[in-house]
């Protein structure tokens, strides 16, 4: 059960505490979480974009004063909150820079006005790095040193966590996974931000639709391209759906975006070597509970682990991530949680 399921009563939490905000380009997730995680009470809310990011520090402010009052705690109960956005961004200035997903936010300093708001001290984090904390703080990572998450979605986004410390970067840039080079060739596909060849241009959702689509005239018997051809569009839930059903077609393509998920995860684990590689967002083809999404994972290991060198093939896990949609504002949190303990 997710933790937003399951709130705690303050009398049975462990101070202090802390908040965690998640903003996405739809909603934006904001939990009060104690000092081992564990929720007291959460909301979500729209991210109303067009009206500005400082409308939307003002109304999360709102909801926060509401989320403490429920829980039965004062703001001085509160020693600090995370704020994850999506990049890019200047993490040691607090700036959202020029994010595609939140055009009204840009150049914004995020972190001085969620501040005055708030009236709490505020740590900035990448969203995909403060999913990763979340999964290496609560979820699936929870019992490993060290580990890189991919969030599998419209875009492939990345944390990497060595020793209880998110990997940034000089530039704010750490941990991008998706923008690795998995294909040089001169033809190779290009991602939404027009660079040839990354493995978010082989991997991410317009990649399985475009994969599903390239391959439809070839296979007249596919249910995947009979229902295209009655109108419905090409999604990556529709090939999963198809592929569990037995279609061919759509089971070749998520064999096919397993391997050059695999091509990249080689990559990860030889540069970083963690305990695990751990994938989430919502493009798992059913995760765990899914035939399909076992076989998806399956591949993925039996693809990345003979390219390994030896020491490697038999210690680095890769599992699905544990913690769905609560991973960012958790993580924002446990960020939170572990800057304040740095300057205690």
């Amino acid at each position: 059960m997710p933790p937003s399921d399951s709130p705690i009563h303050a009398k049975d939490a462990q101070p202090p505490f802390y908040l965690g905000l998640d903003v996405g380009g739809t909603n934006i997730k904001i939990g009060l979480v104690d000092d081992v995680g564990r929720t007291l009470a959460y909301h979500s809310m729209p991210t109303e974009q067009d009206k500005g990011a400082e409308d939307a520090c003002e109304r999360m402010a709102r909801v926060v004063a509401q989320l403490i009052d429920q829980a039965g705690l004062t703001r001085s109960d509160v020693a600090r909150a995370g704020i994850a956005t999506p990049g890019p961004m200047n993490i040691p200035a607090g700036m959202i820079l020029r994010p595609g997903n939140l055009p009204g936010w840009w150049d914004f300093p995020i972190r001085e006005r969620l501040n005055f708001h708030l009236g709490t001290p505020v740590t900035f984090a990448n969203d995909a790095n403060a999913a990763a904390y979340g999964e290496f703080w609560l979820g699936a990572g929870a019992l490993y040193d060290s580990l890189v998450l991919l969030t599998l979605g419209t875009g492939i986004g990345g944390g990497i966590i060595v020793r209880d410390t998110l990997v940034d970067g000089a530039h704010s840039c750490g941990g991008e996974c998706g923008h690795i080079l998995v294909n040089h060739a001169k033809d190779a596909w290009q991602d939404s931000l027009g660079k040839s060849g990354s493995l978010e241009a082989y991997a991410n959702a317009g990649a399985v639709i475009r994969r599903a689509t390239d391959a439809l005239g070839s296979s007249e018997a596919s249910s995947l391209a009979r229902r295209h051809r009655t109108g419905e569009p090409i999604t990556p839930r529709m090939v999963a759906e198809e592929a569990e059903r037995g279609d061919v077609l759509a089971h070749n393509v998520v064999i096919e975006t397993a391997h050059w998920l695999a091509i990249g995860i080689v990559t990860f684990v030889h540069t970083i070597d963690p305990d695990a590689v751990v994938l989430g967002g919502a493009m798992n083809f059913g995760g765990p509970t899914s035939a399909l999404g076992r076989e998806f994972l399956q591949k993925i290991r039996d693809e990345v682990r003979p390219r390994l060198l030896e020491p490697l093939r038999n210690v680095v896990k890769i599992e699905f991530a544990t913690l769905g949609g609560d991973a960012g504002y958790i993580g924002a949190a446990g960020l939170a949680r572990l800057e304040q303990r740095k300057l205690s």
